[in-house]
């Protein structure tokens, strides 16, 4: 489902309106001026946490530094995990320029 836009000054209007709509599972995004700023979303009741995704992700960053090694790179986990949330952060970007929520 996409995000419904909202403009700030309506965002502020109905801030209520919008944050119930958040606790039932809604997302919404909100512009100034055209632009998308900021989101709306519904927090989760309690943060998901698996041991073994967690054993398992850890393990796969050490492989990964381990093959960086090998071909002569290095780089700290602490890199590589913000390596990762760079990369996250550019594919939104081109997503919600993709939908239309961004501009060039």
């Amino acid at each position: 489902m996409t995000p419904q836009t909202i403009g700030l000054f309506e965002a502020k209007t109905h801030l209520s309106e919008l944050v119930a709509r958040a606790e039932a599972g809604e997302e919404i995004v909100i512009t100034r001026h055209n632009r998308p700023v900021a989101r709306i979303v519904p927090m989760a009741s309690e943060p998901s946490f698996d041991p073994v995704q967690r054993r398992e992700a850890i393990e796969g960053l050490r492989r990964l530094r381990e093959e960086l090694r090998s071909k002569g790179m290095t780089m700290s986990s602490d890199e590589i995990v913000q390596t990762l949330h760079e990369m996250r952060e550019e594919q939104t970007e081109r997503k919600m320029r993709a939908a239309g929520l961004l501009k060039d």
